[in-house]
C-alpha cells in the first residue's frame, strides 16, 4: 500500500470507483452525478468528490487498488459493485471505448 493513501470504508471505496465510472468518458452527466448520490449519504459523497476532483486517473485507480485489497469483499458484494458500475457507464444508453477500458481496468483491480 502506498504511504499516502487514505484507507476508506467500503461505502466511500464504492463511491471513488462509480465517480470513476461517471468520468471515464471526461463526461460526467447529472444523471450520472444523481445515481451515485442516491447510493451515498450527502457528507460522503461531498468528500468523496473533492478528493477524486483533485486527483489524475492513475492517482485514483493506486488509490482503489490500495483499498480494494484492504477489504474482504465477498463475491456477492463484488458483483454488485460491477452492477452498480454498468449501471453508470450505460446511463447515456452507451458503452464508449474509454469505458471500455476502464472496466478491463477494474476488472484486473477488483479480481
Amino acid at each position: 500500500m502506498a504511504i499516502n493513501t487514505k484507507l476508506w470504508t467500503k461505502n466511500e471505496l464504492q463511491t471513488y470507483i462509480l465517480l470513476l465510472c461517471a468520468n471515464a468518458d471526461s463526461d460526467e452527466t447529472d444523471e450520472e452525478l444523481q445515481m451515485i448520490k442516491s447510493k451515498v449519504d450527502d457528507a460522503t459523497y461531498e468528500k468523496i468528490y473533492e478528493e477524486f476532483s483533485n486527483d489524475s486517473e492513475q492517482q485514483g485507480l493506486d488509490k482503489i487498488d490500495d483499498n480494494i485489497h484492504h477489504h474482504d469483499f465477498t463475491n456477492q458484494e463484488l458483483s454488485e459493485l460491477r452492477r452498480e458500475m454498468y449501471e453508470i457507464f450505460f446511463a447515456d444508453c452507451s458503452f464508449k471505448q474509454m469505458e471500455r477500458n476502464l472496466d478491463r481496468i477494474m476488472d484486473n483491480i477488483l479480481y
